[in-house]
């Protein structure tokens, strides 16, 4: 068993005010894995005054040498991916195989586009040719608390710590106490990366104690947050008080939406998609919405790609999923299947319970449930699960306001050889994010929803633009 127990604070490692014992849970055993304390508002207080001390000296700190301590971070978090790939395995359930690529990977890939978007990022630049003695300056906003879920722990961690260190900003970071493991390894990494005191600091905590602490903190000047819209909406309330900048990156029920000129591999991807990371994606394809001249034919599809989707231990090698997260959300997303059976829904994959041969670990069935209605709780709520719902459409314009229709507006996916319509359902989807044909965004593309998924942006140059201030400035100097 791992024992982490201390803070990382001003540079050092520290022990807790007050420690309360917290137990992190294996998903794949139900075994207790690790203890980590929590923190309370001692710790909290010290984080922030540590950041607030620590930012005048590093907002002044010149971008390229900022630059220079992130690449150096990458060399560490590199040489260290097996250890990372371990921790997210063991915490949070992916699949080892999984860990390695897409869990650690994607935090190298933020690193990386980060770097790339901050050597070109022009701090001081005129407004226009013709009022070049305007200048739009951008500062750091100051301290930031970034408050990161369990799902893709290093996707998010990366997103927010590595946007506010080129920006200058200072921080505190709260990672989810669910997926803390990785988050205390990335603090080693920082740490060895030898980035100033105080730069970067570590507390762990729950929400209700220092998340909310954080949050409502008069010197902290910005709050970025990912995780459930319920939370954002209490962070952004915590947050008024003290008028901080909120970014918010919440929940999703993205559709996907398959036309009957869709590439034969369309449904299929769509089911893989789903089934990803056990379901526990919030820009996650949960809605197909297939044309009703191939619905019958995506539902023979979509039952025999779900019948691929191997269920296994998180520690084994291999192609499968693993167990979703904890108890909580496993007896949730139970209740949620259940509730597409009481109200109707045709259940065509999977179903309640754990798949054979599993009586431990928190193991869903790939599930799908076909003619799905937008009245249903399954079509409304997101499930965070391997649970997929499809419906039929009849037109162009009834998928889009199907599409539409959800309080979410993260992702949307497309799929069809028609190039025009393709471009249209795009310019008409209410989210973020569209994809189409398989096609991902491209590296540094922005990240973030409309609605109630959120506001604001992460990745490359629009997550540095996140944590700056713009100042207006009339009369520069020109020769000076």
């Amino acid at each position: 068993m791992i024992e982490k127990r201390q803070f990382y604070i001003n540079g050092a490692w520290v022990n807790p005010a007050s420690p309360r014992d917290h137990n992190v849970i294996d998903p794949s055993t139900e075994e207790v894995c690790a203890v980590i304390s929590l923190g309370d508002q001692a710790d909290s207080d010290a984080a922030v005054a540590a950041a607030k001390a620590a930012w005048p000296a590093w907002a002044a700190t010149p971008a390229e040498e900022r630059i220079a301590l992130v690449e150096k971070l990458l060399e560490v978090y590199m040489s260290r991916s097996e250890e990372m790939a371990q921790a997210i395995s063991t915490e949070m359930g992916a699949p080892i195989d999984l860990a390695r690529t897409a869990q650690v990977g994607a935090g190298m890939a933020h690193i990386k586009n980060f770097i790339r978007a901050a050597k070109g990022f022009d701090y001081n630049k005129p407004l226009s040719e013709k009022f070049a003695d305007t200048r739009i300056i951008y500062e750091p906003v100051g301290v930031a608390a970034l408050i990161t879920p369990w799902n893709w722990p290093m996707n998010q961690i990366t997103l927010k710590v590595v946007a506010a260190m080129v920006a200058g900003c200072t921080m505190i970071l709260k990672p989810s106490e669910e997926s803390p493991l990785d988050a205390l390894l990335f603090a080693e990494m920082v740490d060895a990366a030898g980035f100033p005191k105080g730069v970067f600091n570590l507390v762990n905590g729950d929400g209700i104690g220092v998340g909310s602490q954080l949050t409502a903190h008069k010197d902290v000047d910005m709050v970025s947050f990912t995780g459930s819209t319920r939370a954002g909406i209490a962070i952004s309330k915590s947050a008024a008080e003290t008028v901080k900048k909120v970014h918010l990156e919440l929940g999703g029920k993205g559709a996907n939406v398959i036309f009957a000129d869709a590439d034969e591999k369309a449904v299929g991807r769509g089911v893989m998609h789903m089934m990803n990371n056990s379901g526990q994606s919030c820009n996650a394809p949960s809605r197909m919405l297939v044309e009703r001249s191939i619905y019958d034919q995506a539902l023979e599809q979509a039952a025999a790609a779900a019948a691929k989707v191997q269920v296994g231990n998180a520690h084994d090698e291999g192609r499968h999923i693993g167990p979703v997260v904890n108890e909580v959300q496993f007896n949730k997303i139970q209740g949620l299947i259940e509730k597409g059976i009481e109200e109707g829904a045709r259940l065509v994959a999977g179903g309640p319970g754990r798949p054979e041969g599993f009586n431990r670990g928190f193991y869903v069935r790939p599930t799908i449930f076909a003619d799905v209605t937008p009245d249903m709780t399954i079509y409304r709520e997101e499930i965070f699960g391997p649970v997929l719902c499809i419906s039929p459409f009849d037109s162009e314009e009834q998928a889009v306001e199907m599409a539409n229709d959800t309080v979410y507006g993260l992702t949307n996916y497309v799929q069809t050889q028609d190039g025009a319509k393709a471009n249209r359902m795009a310019r008409a989807l209410r989210s973020g994010m569209v994809e189409m044909n398989g096609q991902p965004r491209g590296p540094g593309a922005p990240f973030g929803g409309m609605k109630q998924s959120g506001n604001g942006r992460e990745g490359g140059i629009f997550g540095i633009e996140d944590f700056l201030e713009i100042k207006a400035v009339g009369g520069w100097a020109l020769d000076a």
